[in-house]
Formats: structure tokens, sequence, C-alpha cells
């Protein structure tokens, strides 16, 4: 009997609950396209299509997320940056890598090996993504919330990760989170030293690594040597309706009507969700017959230009 190989990412999946921060371990380290030389070529790919995102590292915790690489560009070609990162000063992450032929096939052997034990509590994943990030020491990724469920893990060098529970109202409110999924505005979302008492602390080296539920709060600090980092993304059903929710009640605040908290209304939470999945379904009914683009969350692959 051939049995199934292991996921490539360990954590008690009899425990795991998809929207409790859980540390991980994995066994990706070693994996070739992660060697620089690799990654450069793959900027080179991506560049063109301006699938690269670089800040130097004057951005700090408290920078807005959205605008530091016009904050802080980095002075030299993207590509020439990653050449050199040790001594470049420089944050970058290469977007959407699913989008590259070599790279896609590293986003499917990760998750597929995942999907099953995720989906016996969180199904539906799809919407699928990877984000690598070359980073020189010393550097930030600033605090901010993305909608997708993440498998954050270290390939190479040290990165204390802080990242704050998805209903973590101290840190995030409502009314941020309904203003992210409504407009994708972070601008609510800002940094308070403080926070950190109210953080999970993971001090990753190469082999592990966090999960971390569609938008919970995060920030990132490089150690003292050069660091890769990954994130395997993705949505399920649950994702979807939460981010439906939060965009209904956000929408709704713009002309002054204010519902009850997200997971604490349980029951509104689901006359919302009904109303706004049938209204999304007519209006992309109608795109469609006109032959219009619909965005579909559903899609096997996250699309270019998300982040």
């Amino acid at each position: 009997m051939v049995l199934d190989p292991p996921p490539l990412i360990d954590v008690d999946w009899t425990k795991f609950d998809p929207w409790t921060v859980t540390p991980v371990k994995h066994r990706l380290s070693d994996d070739h396209r992660f060697r620089i030389e690799e990654l450069v070529k793959l900027a080179k790919r991506l560049e063109s299509k301006g699938g690269i995102r670089a800040h130097t590292n004057a951005a700090e915790a408290g920078t807005s997320f959205s605008s530091a690489p016009d904050l802080h560009p980095v002075k030299d070609s993207l590509v020439a940056t990653m050449e050199h990162i040790a001594a470049a000063k420089a944050w970058m992450s290469l977007l959407n890598v699913q989008t590259d032929p070599i790279y896609r096939e590293l986003v499917d052997e990760v998750l597929d090996s995942v999907r099953p034990n995720v989906e016996l509590k969180d199904p539906g994943m799809g919407y699928r993504g990877g984000w690598i990030f070359v980073s020189s020491p010393k550097t930030v990724t600033p605090f901010h919330i993305d909608k997708e469920h993440n498998f954050i893990l270290q390939i190479q060098g040290q990165k204390t990760v802080y990242v704050w529970d998805p209903d973590e109202l101290r840190v995030v409110s409502n009314k941020a989170r309904d203003r992210f999924h409504s407009r994708h505005d972070r601008g609510l979302i800002t940094w308070r030293e403080e926070f950190r008492e109210l953080a999970h602390c993971f001090k990753l080296n190469p082999g592990e690594g966090a999960y971390m539920p569609s938008t919970s709060p995060h920030l990132v600090e490089v150690g003292e040597e050069p660091s890769v980092t990954v994130s395997f993304t993705y949505y399920t059903d649950s994702t979807r309706r939460d981010s439906l929710i939060h965009k209904i009640r956000g929408r709704l605040a713009e002309f002054g009507i204010n519902v009850p908290s997200s997971r604490s209304s349980g029951v509104f939470d689901e006359a919302i969700y009904l109303g706004a999945r049938a209204a999304r379904a007519a209006t992309r009914a109608v795109y469609r017959a006109r032959g219009q683009r619909v965005g579909e969350e559903q899609a096997m692959y996250a699309r270019a230009g998300s982040t």
C-alpha cells in the first residue's frame, strides 16, 4: 500500500482551529527554489509585471504598510537590491508568486499537502497565493492586516513575528476591519507600542513558522542576518463569509447606519450574509451577461495585483 506523503507543514491537526493563531514547523528550508540565485531569477520575471514591492529599513512598525514603498523607496533597481540584499538595507516582497509557473508548483505542493487537514475544519480552500520576503538585517514589515489565512514560514535567517488574535478589538477595531474589507483601506489600522504586550510572539528560525487567520494583525522584525520567508495564503468559505459581512457593514456605515459587531451577533450577521450573497450573485450574473469581468474569490489562485 502506498501512503500519502505527510504535509509539508507540521501542526497538531487534531487540534487545528482555523481562527486561532498557531505555531507550526515545516520542511521547506532546503528547497532549491528559495536559494537567492533562484529568487533573483524569479524577481527578473516578476519585475516587468509590477510583482515586487520594496522599502528601505527606514520603515518602522507604525509606518503605513500601504505607503511604505513610496515613503521609503529603495535607490537601486529592484533586482540589484535583491542581488545585494545583505547590504541593501531593504525589505522586499515577491508578490503573487503563483503567477510564475515554477513557483505555482511550489504553492500547489504546499497547499495540496495541507488541504485535506485544513478542509476537515475549514472547507472551501481557494484563491491560493504565495509571497516570498527577502529582507536585509534589521528591517521591518509594518503593522497591518490581510484578508487571507496565512502560513508564514521562515526559510533563512531569523525573524520575530508579532501576531494578534483576529478578533482582538483592542488592537484593530471592528470599524477598522469593516473599512478594510469594504474599501481595502488600512487607514484606521494604527500602531501603538503597547500592543506588543497583547501579541503572540514567535521568534522564528529556519524550519519554524506560524499560522495566522484572516485579519490577524501582525508585525515582523528581521534579526541580525539576511532573511528569506514565505507565506502561503488562501481563502475558505469562512473567510469569504466574514469578509462579506464586514464589507456590507462598512458600506452601511458610510451612510450612517451602524450595525452590531461581527462575532457577537450571529443571527444578524447571518441575515447580512444571506442578503449580501444573493445580491452579489445577481450583480455578477448581470456583469457576465454584459461580458464584463467579475472578481472571483472562488478562483483557484489569487489574481495578480492583490495585496
